[in-house]
């Protein structure tokens, strides 16, 4: 089946913005490039590498999450996700679009799913406060952790449980579902050592990449969206990028668009732009998968390379009375990607003769997603005037199937991107080394000699202080 998504992408070339944006001989000098490129990761994923890309041509972890769901959703009216990072963005970005906005202010009666909480970080407030709002008797936990060490997801478990246990004595296992790899890691011992249900994340599946398997498919079914669709609108992208040439296919435009803009015009700045509060927490997610898979310090041929473009997020019309006015007017850095939605849910209007006033005449009567529309082409239009580089990713509605396309899109440009940079888009050594330094600070065993390390680094950073 044919895709439905469609990039504008006319404001990145010179053409349209002039000699800022990418000349049309660039781009199709790039074509051979991205062809490479797609041919090295079809090829392998055909060797049974890159699992994730495989993710939409089955639907063995969709049923797994349905039967794990299916005898729990009568008494769980709440579901708590313990993850950060890749194990959290893309259930709330899930949430965000597929759900109602105010899902969990809800009358039980209005939804036909659990409520969702996403505890994705170790802030004590907020977990803390989460129990003002649950009932625990009524409450899954989901422990999502891809390795199975993650501190900040093991302190999560290990503070909830003396509260499950409280609530519920001997039954605090069937309140637990950890999502884990299937064999690795100090969860899946957990999990099998006790008898807690469980899911997998696949092994060939990085966290950032994980949104389409269990990880983010359980929240999906247990909130009561469409998860078949989200699979469906991913694998029809799949379709796409296999068959499509370059000049026609999405994510391989996408991909090397970008690359030519930050090589060529130095817009080493990708700004996400949705005018969606639906689409809005689907910018957050791609600043993880962008800036993780892409920020690196050497390239596959162990050189110093140190490159990398930064994805920021931004929300149309908010932040047309926020960020808009630096991407005007401000350095020539950046990309910005807008995404429009062209059949809106709601025919709300705005009304005739509210107020003795002939100030606001041009508005009434008229639909609010006109308004939105008109402001989304307004700063479109001022964007290309000024110009700046900016594309537009447009999706039909925003439906469990249009967000499919959409999430694979961006995780198959990102692969591409990681072919045309020559560096490995999926690993992430700088969080790693992050992450050995809490490791050090918690005296976890393995981490005595990066302590001593770290205290004179700390003592060195103590030495500008004001006042």
């Amino acid at each position: 089946m044919a895709i439905e998504t469609r990039l504008n992408y006319s404001g990145m070339m010179d053409s349209v913005i002039g000699e800022r944006g990418i000349a049309e001989s660039d781009l199709k000098s790039l074509v051979s490039q991205l062809d490479r490129a797609r041919n090295e990761i079809l090829t392998r994923f055909s060797r049974g590498d890159l699992e994730w890309v495989g993710l939409p041509l089955t639907d063995k972890y969709l049923k797994a999450c349905e039967k794990v769901w299916t005898p729990l959703k009568k008494q769980m009216k709440n579901l708590v996700i313990l993850g950060i990072g890749g194990s959290a963005l893309g259930n709330i970005a899930l949430q965000t679009a597929l759900c109602s906005p105010f899902w969990n202010q809800l009358p039980d009666k209005a939804r036909k799913g659990a409520r969702l909480f996403v505890l994705d970080n170790v802030d004590p407030e907020r977990l803390e406060m989460l129990f003002n709002v649950i009932n625990v008797k009524e409450t899954l936990f989901n422990v999502i952790t891809k390795s199975g060490s993650t501190a900040e997801t093991a302190a999560q478990l290990f503070s909830v449980m003396p509260r499950l246990k409280k609530a519920v004595g001997d039954k605090w296992k069937d309140h637990i579902v950890i999502t884990t790899d299937p064999e690795k890691g100090a969860m899946r011992k957990l999990a099998d050592s006790q008898n807690i249900q469980s899911l997998v994340v696949p092994p060939g599946v990085g966290g950032r990449f994980s949104v389409l398997c269990p990880v983010g498919l359980f929240s999906v079914i247990a909130t009561g969206a469409d998860a078949s669709g989200l699979l469906e609108g991913a694998k029809n992208m799949h379709e796409h990028f296999r068959k499509s040439v370059p000049e026609c296919n999405v994510p391989l435009l996408m991909a090397g668009l970008l690359f030519l803009a930050y090589t060529t015009k130095g817009a080493h700045i990708h700004v996400m732009m949705p005018y969606s509060d639906r689409m809005r927490d689907m910018a957050d997610w791609f600043r993880q998968l962008w800036a993780e898979s892409l920020g690196k310090a050497v390239d596959r041929n162990g050189r110093k390379v140190n490159t990398g473009p930064t994805p920021e997020k931004a929300l149309g019309t908010t932040d047309q009375h926020s960020q808009v006015q630096l991407y005007m007017e401000g350095p020539f850095d950046k990309v910005v990607m807008l995404v429009e939605v062209e059949k809106e849910s709601s025919d709300l209007k705005i009304a005739s003769k509210v107020l003795d006033t002939t100030a606001f005449t041009y508005l009434e009567g008229r639909k609010m997603a006109e308004l939105f529309q008109a402001e989304l082409v307004g700063t479109r239009v001022a964007l290309t005037n000024a110009s700046r580089l900016n594309m537009t990713i447009r999706l039909p509605e925003v439906n469990s199937t249009a967000v499919g396309e959409f999430i694979y899109a961006w995780e198959l440009a990102t692969a591409v991107a990681g072919e045309l940079w020559n560096i490995d888009a999926f690993d992430q050594p700088g969080v790693e080394s992050g992450k050995v330094a809490a490791y050090a600070l918690m005296g976890k065993e393995d981490f005595k000699d990066a302590r001593s390390r770290i205290a004179e680094l700390e003592q060195k950073l103590e030495g500008f202080t004001a006042p």
